[in-house]
Parts: structure tokens; C-alpha cells; sequence
């Protein structure tokens, strides 16, 4: 390390004046260029290195595996759509809510599908006439599928976590999980659609489906009623 030598004007005191050794000027100039570099990634100033390392997404999933068939020979008549906003409260006694606790409030969205199933329908339950102009046909009740929550029409609006679930979701293997409260959007869909009068409509249906098919085969005169 070289040492310069510093003269005072009008004293005699001599200040000496080390000098910046070259490998700590070579380091300071690396570090130099690494901030304008990751800077100019981020600011995205310098073209073509925001591509260079930007992020790359693979799927690496296996094939699908069919598992089952299952023939249908029910009628889709009818589907609803609907939406509950789902508000989770989970409170631990004699702990506040900062230390442990959770609230989230959930916009669940789905839709439930009513149905006639037809392949309840007996020999006994359909009737023709002799010359093939009238019919009459027995159907069951419809009934409503299971409600399905569609994934993108969802979403949490907020959620508020003590500081002993957050810790906890640090060691979880699926933090912050959503499952109850989308089980409970699925609940109140399905219980809403059972006071919609969602089956009446698939039954109405169902029978203008038949009314028309039946008449445009020579039929003039088709009643469909409905019982177990």
C-alpha cells in the first residue's frame, strides 16, 4: 500500500494520505456495473435482458388416466347460476384475534344443474294409442346435480390471520388454504338452488323437449306427467 504525503498551507504538520489500493478501485468498479445491470433489468431500460432472464413456466404433467366410464341417460334441463359471498370466522377463547384467529371473507361463484333422469322410465310409464296419434309418458321428478364452484368466477377477497396461523401456514404444507370456506360457497349454492324452483323449470322444459320431438314423429296429442 502506497502512503502520499500531505502539506498544510502555512504549517508545518504533515497529514498523510493513503491511497486507494487497485483491487479494492477493480472490486468498487464490479459493483459498480452489477447495480446498473440488475437495475436496468428491473427498470427495464437496456433492451432484451428483461427477455434474457425473464421467467419460464413448463408443464411437466403426466398423461390423464381414464379410470371409468359411465353411461348418462339423464336430460340436462335446465342450470343456474349463483353467487354467495362467504364471510369465515374462526376465534380461539381466551386468545385475541391478533395472536390466534381467522376471518375470510370469499366471493363464491358456481352453477347447479337440474335433471330428469330417463332411464328410470319403464314400458309401463310410456303409452300409445292404437292408430300412433296420441301419448302419454311418466317421468320422475327432476332432480338437481352437485353444485359446481367455478375456479375462475372465485376468489377471496380478504383474509386476516392471527400471528399463530401465520406461523403456522410457514410450516404447512398448504398455507392458506381455502377448502372450508369454499366448501361452505358449495353449501349455500346448493341451498339456494333448492328454493330457486330450479327443478319446476327442468320439468317445463323437459316436457316442451318431448312435446315437440313426439309431434314432429306424427304425433298430435303428448301428455308428460311427472311422479315416482
Amino acid at each position: 500500500m502506497t502512503t502520499s504525503v500531505k502539506r498544510t498551507p502555512g504549517s508545518d504538520k504533515v497529514t498523510p494520505r493513503r491511497r486507494v489500493p487497485g483491487w479494492a478501485k477493480a472490486v468498487g468498479a464490479v459493483v459498480l456495473v452489477l447495480v446498473v445491470f440488475f437495475a436496468g433489468i428491473r427498470l427495464s431500460v437496456l433492451p432484451g435482458l428483461k427477455d434474457l432472464f425473464g421467467t419460464e413456466t413448463q408443464d411437466r404433467s403426466g398423461p390423464a388416466l381414464l379410470e371409468s366410464i359411465q353411461d348418462m341417460s339423464r336430460y340436462d334441463a335446465a342450470s343456474g347460476n349463483f353467487q354467495i359471498v362467504v364471510d369465515l370466522e374462526k376465534d380461539t377463547k381466551f386468545l385475541p384475534d391478533a395472536i390466534r384467529g381467522t376471518r375470510t371473507l370469499y366471493v363464491g361463484a358456481g352453477t347447479v344443474d337440474a335433471y330428469v333422469d330417463l332411464g328410470k322410465v319403464g314400458e309401463d310409464d310410456v303409452r300409445v294409442d292404437d292408430d300412433r296419434t296420441s301419448a302419454t309418458l311418466r317421468l320422475p321428478h327432476a332432480q338437481l346435480g352437485k353444485p359446481a364452484l367455478d375456479p375462475e368466477r372465485s376468489y377471496a377477497v380478504s383474509k386476516q390471520r392471527g400471528l399463530l396461523d401465520r406461523i403456522g401456514d410457514l410450516f404447512s404444507g398448504n398455507p392458506n388454504s381455502e377448502q372450508a370456506v369454499q366448501k361452505l360457497a358449495v353449501r349455500h349454492i346448493g341451498e339456494a338452488a333448492e328454493q330457486s324452483g330450479l327443478t319446476a323449470r327442468a320439468e317445463k322444459n323437459t316436457t316442451e323437449m318431448l312435446e315437440g320431438l313426439l309431434r314432429s314423429l306424427g304425433f298430435e296429442e303428448v301428455k308428460v306427467t311427472y311422479g315416482n
